[in-house]
């Protein structure tokens, strides 16, 4: 059994709102809820761990009773950074493995995290190749990265419990700084082994991508209807003018946001 680890501790500081970014609507629902919903659904997951403010507990524990979630969620307190969250989260987590997540991630299926659950490695994390050329360098270039040897990492992952929580404590004891999981427990256990499962391109934290903020202005301005948004966004006479406002190069836009359009409209399959 797992059990999951959501992060919500985010103040939406990047989007300039009074409310964070994982209770703000996409659908007509709060972001977190999308996540939730899912959860819901998989029996692998014994519980959710929420890592946020301890002001927002009573509210989320109020809107997961208004979408029916049946699952067990109980709080950690978030903590000044991202890797102090997840640790206040691990410290409350009493099953043999565990998933961490985002709350600002909350285009994952159910099969992303079942596929991750098969997974026969102990360890494993999503990641995707990296599209672009990598270069090493402060005011001048040092060096060129292979970015066949790259991969940009993704969530959910999935860690032994004990495991994970051993290498965090190491981690605050050093003072060493991490910005999500696999690398820390790389750091300090290089020989245990991580696996790398191919990851979706429309797993992205929602936010803080251009088209993801895009595409939650959409879902906003028609209603979160659909229907309405696909016929809206293949007018090209309307994705010409919001390209000319973004003033970003207009094909390269134009595939990529159809792309992940089209992607991110199932994302509730």
């Amino acid at each position: 059994m797992f059990s999951l680890v959501l992060l919500s501790g985010g103040v939406g500081s990047r989007m300039n709102q009074a409310v964070p970014k994982q209770y703000m609507l996409l659908a007509g629902k709060p972001i977190i809820m999308h996540i939730l919903e899912r959860v819901d659904e998989i029996e692998e997951i014994k519980e959710t761990i929420i890592v946020c403010a301890d002001e927002y507990a009573s509210h989320i524990t109020l809107i997961a009773k208004q979408y029916g979630i049946k699952k067990n969620i109980r709080f950690a307190s978030a903590g000044a950074t991202r890797q102090a969250s997840v640790k206040s989260g691990l410290a409350i987590v009493e099953t043999e493995n565990v998933i961490i997540h985002e709350a600002a991630r909350p285009f994952v299926k159910v099969e992303d995290f079942k596929t991750l659950i098969n997974d026969e490695s102990e360890n494993a994390m999503f990641g995707i190749e990296i599209p672009f050329t990598v270069l090493k360098g402060n005011e001048y270039v040092s060096g060129v990265l292979n970015r066949s040897e790259l991969v940009n990492v993704q969530l959910p992952q999935k860690f032994k419990t004990e495991l994970i929580k051993t290498a965090h404590e190491k981690a605050e004891r050093d003072g060493r700084k991490f910005t999500e999981d696999a690398s820390l427990l790389y750091e300090y256990y290089p020989d245990v082994k991580i696996r790398i499962v191919p990851g979706k391109e429309y797993n992205l934290k929602n936010l803080t991508n251009y088209i993801g903020q895009f595409l939650i202005f959409l879902m906003r301005f028609i209603e979160y209807k659909k229907t309405e948004l696909k016929s809206f966004l293949l007018d090209n006479n309307v994705l010409k003018t919001i390209i000319n406002l973004l003033e970003l190069p207009s094909k390269q836009l134009h595939v990529e946001v159809l792309q992940f359009i089209r992607d991110i409209l199932l994302f509730n399959d």
